[in-house]
């Protein structure tokens, strides 16, 4: 009898100790579960309708002075929270108002560590915080994200440089596809990296709400996991004195960050996808993000742009010498204002790289600038981010001078914590001169553009400048930005080339520069990838000749109020709708293969829609630059037939009649 009662009286303590350890998170949907599980180490597992997709990976995050998270797992306190609510966008990439429903655990230990836990419908997080008094310094962050299977990846890798170490990259790479044991610690992925599981939901890999804190790369171990990877905080820098000076870390310290003893880290983002048209429209990155800390944002104002820099100002048909000289510069304001583009882009070449107040001789700024006023376009300027940094008050307020209302700067290419630092103070300060921003040689966005708005786009993308020296923006690579790149927010792609060659045809070629796509992919960009500020990179002499393509082109908004994906197979298609006031706008990226598409429009509202349509030419598959332009009547009872050639597209506009 005592030991039959002893027996129950341990298999009670089991069962407390076990419920006391163990946590279930359900997404609102009930679809999605997260289970926490506290041992050894903090690990959690996630399923989705009962089927185990991430399994048990771990989490912890070690100081410098030894103190762990680990270390503390004894007698945690658990708090559940629930949200549901709208988000209103102020520049809204994807839609306006945002739904933001989530479940959420946070798991306090007792020695000032805690994980905070959030469930989505369509994804799940975490982030460590800690309350400590003064200072810390991060030695070390663990990221585990292990599968039951192994899956392929698609992921984007840093290439190894002679010169400078791993760490130093502009995130501009094509993506690469391999069973998820066949990558290696030495292989260094930067996110957003795809899960792409044949059987089960797929799963984007990321971060959100980066700050003050390197950015995570991922890397392998010959396993079926990814693992966090995080550049060291810079012990020293040196500067480089060229064309693009930069400045690069000489010296790698034995830590990640020091920073504020209480906070919160970066989430670390897993974006659940049943199906692949689930992946476009996740927006769950933003959700995650800081809300705005630019309380009035009347003076941010998205739109289209030229710029002049990928086809070297090489315009034709014109009674002066072209290149980055005034008159140029003019006629591009005279292009902008013809077809509906809110402003110009002034890129490199401007005023001397090192020096912003040195002036191209070439250049009378007076002149364009009271050009610009007079035609009611804006001016923009790129910047070298060394530079700007060097003179950044003083050459706020010249550019607020000139009226000026954004700004690029460019060749940051880290994300080590000092980088970061960079982003926030360029960030804090264009705010309070109302200058809009946007990073190029630059990471992805990690919700960036949620806390600060006008920080309106991010390059991080291999896009329609390695047309000038490589074959890498090929159809299939455009396709996959769509289902990928574009998970982590914002892209500045700047499509809009009218030269277009097929494979066999194409060649680099500087200044009369070719797109490895048809014409009308190319007009698609325009609407299926996501940048409030879109810049037209073909050549304006070209457009002049072809009016009617370039009014449609002028047309399209750059922000959505509600945006629909149609149609969608990972790395061969995607087919998006998005929504601007009444009228709604449709367009379609092929790969490489030649394929039609049935796609309805019972997504449409009642009443006509007077529809112009730009679709692949008849012979598109050998002259790409062939496209069909047409109007006709639609309805929510219309059906789009598309034809679509090897790196091809489709779009369309539908005005309410």
């Amino acid at each position: 009898m005592r030991k039959l009662l002893l027996m129950n009286l341990l298999l009670f303590s089991f069962t407390c100790v076990r419920a006391q350890t163990m946590r279930e998170v359900t997404s609102p949907d009930g679809n999605i579960r997260l289970i926490a599980q506290i041992s050894d180490r903090l690990r959690y597992s996630v399923y989705f309708k009962n089927l185990l997709i991430v399994s048990p990976s771990e989490i912890d995050m070690t100081l410098s002075d030894g103190r762990k998270l680990s270390d503390g797992l004894s007698k945690p306190q658990f708090s559940e929270r629930s949200r549901n609510e709208t988000i209103i966008s102020p520049v809204p990439e994807k839609r306006t108002r945002i739904p933001n429903r989530y479940k959420g655990l946070k798991i306090t230990f007792p020695n000032g560590f805690a994980v905070i836990f959030r469930v989505y419908d369509d994804g799940v997080a975490y982030r460590i915080s800690t309350s400590f008094p003064g200072s810390i310094t991060v030695r070390s962050e663990t990221a585990a994200f292990r599968f039951p299977v192994n899956h392929p990846v698609y992921f984007p890798e840093v290439p190894p440089q002679s010169n400078i170490d791993i760490y130093h990259t502009s995130f501009e790479e094509p993506y690469t596809i391999k069973p998820l044991e066949q990558i290696h610690a030495k292989n260094l992925l930067f996110s957003p990296v795809l899960i792409a599981s044949k059987d089960s939901p797929k799963i984007g890999i990321t971060e959100s709400d980066l700050e003050d804190y390197p950015g995570m790369f991922l890397s392998g171990n010959a396993e079926k996991a990814l693992f966090g990877h995080f550049a060291p905080y810079p012990a020293e820098e040196t500067e480089t004195k060229e064309l693009y000076s930069t400045r690069y870390v000489s010296k790698r310290a034995d830590f990640l960050a020091k920073t504020k003893g209480t906070r919160v880290f970066p989430w670390r983002v897993l974006l659940i996808a049943p199906e692949d048209k689930d992946l476009p429209g996740n927006d769950l990155v933003y959700r995650l993000a800081s809300p705005s800390r630019v309380s009035d944002v009347s003076w941010i104002k998205p739109g289209k742009a030229t710029d002049e820099w990928i086809i070297t100002s090489n315009i034709f048909n014109v009674p002066f010498k072209s290149g980055i000289n005034t008159a140029t510069y003019k006629y591009y304001i005279d292009f902008a204002k013809r077809f509906g583009f809110e402003r110009i882009m002034m890129d490199a070449g401007w005023s001397d790289n090192n020096d912003l107040f040195k002036i191209n001789p070439d250049i009378n700024m007076d002149e364009i600038m009271a050009y610009a006023k007079s035609k009611g376009i804006g001016v923009s300027m790129w910047t070298l981010a060394l530079t700007l940094d060097k003179q950044l008050e003083p050459a706020l307020e010249q550019f607020s001078k000139w009226g000026v209302d954004f700004i690029m700067t460019d060749f940051i290419n880290r994300d080590d914590q000092k980088a970061v630092q960079f982003y926030f103070k360029i960030a804090e300060a264009c705010a309070r001169h109302k200058i809009m921003l946007m990073f190029h040689g630059a990471f992805k966005p990690a919700g960036f553009n949620r806390t600060f708005p006008h920080a309106i786009a991010r390059e991080a993308v291999l896009g329609s400048e390695y047309n000038m020296w490589s074959a890498k923006a090929t159809p299939d690579h455009n396709v996959l930005l769509a289902f990928i790149r574009m998970l982590a927010g914002p892209l500045d792609y700047e499509p809009g080339m009218l030269n277009n060659a097929t494979p066999k045809g194409f060649h680099p070629m500087p200044e009369n520069v070719m797109s490895l796509t048809t014409r009308t992919q190319q007009l698609a960009m325009f609407v299926v990838y996501e940048s409030p500020i879109q810049f037209f990179a073909g050549n304006p002499s070209q457009g002049m000749q072809e009016p009617a393509f370039m009014e449609l082109l002028g047309s399209i908004p750059t922000v959505w109020d509600t945006t629909r994906i149609l149609d969608a197979r990972l790395g061969d298609y995607v087919v998006t709708a998005r929504k601007k006031g009444n009228d709604w706008y449709i367009g379609a990226l092929n790969d490489s293969t030649a394929r039609e598409l049935v796609i309805p429009l019972d997504f449409l509202p009642e009443g006509d829609f007077q529809a112009v349509i730009c679709e692949d030419g008849a012979n598109a598959d050998r002259y790409p630059a062939d496209y069909r332009l047409s109007e006709t009547v639609l309805t929510s009872k219309s059906t789009l037939m598309l034809k679509l050639a090897p790196g091809g597209g489709f779009m369309a506009r539908l005005r309410r009649q």
